[in-house]
């Protein structure tokens, strides 16, 4: 892709989450039951769908030796947490800089159960035949190091372009790709790749554009089960895993690398379409979702 609080305890999160999760299904009874008058949305802004979380997959541990839980985003509550993320909306400059064909919107952004979901839709809205969203943590959470877990369940088809991402904090100042970009989860659908998971990073060398990245193939569903998607991140190397798993590292030794010594903000999003996965075809429903568990930082002590 391109363009572009304190300490939690884990236990207590989970105790938490498990009583947010039967708070909410009341809710959603209640609204069905009572109806709505503002045309079927939901406090978070999207609409009453009821998404089927999957049940399965992998889970990442709690906790690391010698790292602490430095930043959690649990995604419990009625809607996004302000202090964490903002969105960012339209279509950007040339498609968000790739000829992406959606328009995101806040609206494509909804909570359930604990988890976060991001929904494509084939529809017409601003001059674009799709909508989906785009949340960014820049200027709220930004981190330098640490071990990165994102648990998530991930869209499917021909021209869905799910990303779980960061991108250097000073791209206002610097531009891209001078401020640095860490894909710790790309996937592109399609026949035959659904399974393909890319981790990339794209920096500046000697005024050009410069990028380094591999790909896995996961034996198991990208869809219908959950997989965490993590980096460990430090001063001298990144390295890309899925389910614990390493597939790709990288050394940053270098100077010619040195973007990857800065701070860095969260991006996860769904583009439809672009130079990298095409368009959408027959092939392709919607609507699409791509369901966030958790994203988890842990630092050295």
């Amino acid at each position: 892709m391109r363009d572009g609080g304190g300490l939690i305890k884990p236990q207590l999160l989970k105790s938490m989450k498990k009583i947010n999760s039967i708070f909410a299904a009341i809710l959603v009874v209640c609204f069905y039951a009572c109806g709505s008058d503002d045309g079927g949305e939901t406090p978070g802004g999207g609409n009453t769908e009821t998404i089927t979380i999957p049940t399965t997959g992998f889970t990442s541990p709690t906790s690391y030796p010698n790292m602490t839980l430095a930043w959690e985003d649990d995604f419990d509550g009625a809607v996004l947490n302000s202090a964490h993320w903002t969105h960012e909306t339209g279509t950007g400059s040339n498609g968000w800089g790739n000829a992406e064909l959606q328009y995101y919107r806040s609206e494509n952004t909804t909570l359930q159960d604990g988890h976060l979901i991001i929904t494509a839709k084939e529809e017409s809205f601003s001059g674009s035949n799709y909508t989906s969203s785009r949340i960014i943590s820049k200027d709220k959470q930004e981190f330098r190091y640490g071990r990165i877990d994102i648990r998530a369940a991930l869209p499917q088809g021909k021209g869905m372009w799910p990303a779980l991402w960061m991108l250097g904090a000073n791209i206002d100042q610097v531009g891209w790709p001078a401020c640095g970009e860490i894909d710790i989860m790309e996937k592109v659908g399609g026949t035959g790749i659904e399974n393909e998971i890319h981790g990339t990073v794209h920096w500046q060398s000697g005024g050009n554009h410069a990028n380094f990245g591999r790909s896995t193939n996961l034996s198991t569903n990208t869809t219908n089960q959950f997989h965490v998607y993590s980096i460990e991140w430090t001063s001298t190397a990144i390295r890309w895993m899925v389910d614990g798993v390493e597939y790709n590292v990288i050394d940053t030794i270098p100077a010619d690398l040195d973007e990857f010594r800065r701070g860095f903000f969260f991006i996860m999003n769904v583009a439809v379409g672009g130079n990298w996965p095409g368009d959408p075809n027959a092939s392709t429903s919607f609507p699409q979702h791509m369901i966030v568990d958790y994203v988890r930082v842990f630092q050295a002590n």
